[in-house]
């Protein structure tokens, strides 16, 4: 049997990242639930998992209300029994030098009462790896990876101790890899030095999943560990070993049957690699654009009438960089991202009303109006599909999503994910 009370809290920036997080942990056999924001009481009390994590809109959100969401969350956390708590970052560390990571994590140790943590972006399996205090994105500088033209959040600078240092108070130091490498007891005595030196948060380096398994053998008595979902690939055993935890299939959910559809808003290089690819097999696609939403124009009504069909069809607002770019001069960059956020979410919301049942999301802010346009409360975490993009089941709703951050997914994933949606293991 296993036990009663929640093991691990954790608290994630946007909704594809908390689904990244959850893909993880239910591979290493812990029971997971997503919630959307803080639920209700009922829910609350409903809820069984050995993770539980907190799905915040909070990646661009003004620092204060970032905080102070992030506050709130660790608070319903720690009230249903949690014993260790994460919080989840986009693997590409996406933010800006007065952004919110520094912030929060800031008032999360302050919080717990605790005077270090480790911060620790790397994601082997989708190419982010960390070296010497840089973060690489495949072969490339995370500054020279195309995120550096990211609309929202341009990443300029690779090295994070210096990127972190510029948004937080706290002493930012560097856990480095031949600490790692040399096993869990050579890097908590790496984690013990620079605690007497006075560090409170250490970008960890990462070139594998092996690098990870040990951070987070080494990590098991922090209060807080902070990161990408690859930090977390070595909790589940820590509470193993604690006999805490059981070996179980926590990736069960029953087939749904319905209709389908690809919502994608995500300006990412590998949304529009995937976009392409629906195209030129010849998929039924209809763009959204901008500035006829603007204009005021029938565009969710004619989307609408596009997905009236037998085979699911994508619905779509990536552009390249540089189309964004011209559409944010017209409107601004928060009204345009708005704009479509909120086409896409009542275009899911009226698609469900008909019948539609698998919901394919591309892009953090996108997945975000979607669930919460369909009234989305918590999340089950079911089977991977590609590398931090796991099958979903609402609870309490007739719906299963695949919730995809901009960048992950192979190029032919739209297809992959549908297909996997309509057959979750039952």
């Amino acid at each position: 049997m296993n036990h009663a009370m929640p093991l691990l809290g954790c608290i994630a920036d946007d909704f594809t990242g908390a689904t990244d997080l959850a893909n993880t942990l239910v591979r290493q056999g812990m029971r997971t639930v997503q919630t959307i924001g803080i639920p209700g009481q009922e829910l609350s009390e409903a809820l069984e998992a050995d993770a539980l994590i907190v799905a915040l809109k909070s990646r661009m959100a003004p620092v204060e209300e970032a905080v102070a969401q992030s506050l709130a969350a660790l608070h319903w956390l720690r009230e249903r029994g949690c014993r260790q708590f994460m919080f989840k970052y986009c693997s590409t560390f996406d933010s800006t030098e007065r952004g919110n990571i520094g912030p929060v994590t800031e008032a999360l140790l302050d919080a717990l009462g605790s005077d270090f943590t480790v911060a620790c972006p790397a994601f082997p399996e989708a190419g982010r790896t960390l070296f010497r205090g840089h973060l690489f994105v495949q072969d490339a500088l995370l500054s020279e990876s195309g995120m550096e033209h990211h609309p929202l959040t341009p990443m300029t600078d690779a090295n994070l101790v210096r990127f972190l240092g510029r948004q937080t108070k706290l002493p930012v130091g560097l856990l480095r890899y031949d600490q790692i490498a040399a096993g869990a007891a050579a890097t908590r005595a790496g984690i013990d030095a620079l605690r007497q030196a006075g560090t409170r948060i250490a970008i960890a380096d990462a070139l594998s999943n092996a690098d990870l398994l040990t951070l987070g053998e080494a990590c098991r008595d922090l209060p807080l560990i902070t990161g990408g979902s690859g930090i977390a690939l070595g909790l589940p055993e820590n509470f193993r070993r604690s006999g805490l935890l059981l070996s179980q299939n926590a990736a069960t959910l029953e087939i749904l049957p319905g209709r389908g559809v690809v919502l994608a808003g995500s300006a990412s290089r590998a949304t529009n690699a995937q976009v392409a690819a629906w195209l030129d097999a010849g998929r039924p696609a209809l763009r959204i654009d901008p500035l006829a939403l603007a204009r005021g124009e029938a565009v969710v009504a004619g989307a609408l009438a596009f997905a009236e069909r037998d085979e699911p069809v994508l619905i779509y607002a990536t552009s390249a960089p540089e189309e964004v770019r011209a559409v944010q001069q017209q409107l601004g960059v928060e009204r345009a991202g708005t704009l479509v956020e909120q086409a896409l979410g009542e275009i899911a919301r009226q698609l469900y009303e008909t019948g539609v049942r698998h919901f394919v999301v591309a892009g953090g802010e996108t997945s975000g109006a979607v669930v919460q346009a369909l009234g989305v409360q918590a999340l089950r975490i079911g089977e991977q599909i590609d590398p931090g993009v796991p099958v979903t089941g609402a609870i309490g709703l007739e719906a299963r999503l695949a919730l995809k951050s901009g960048n992950f997914g192979g190029v032919g994933f739209f297809a992959k994910a549908l297909e996997q949606l309509a057959g979750a293991s039952s």
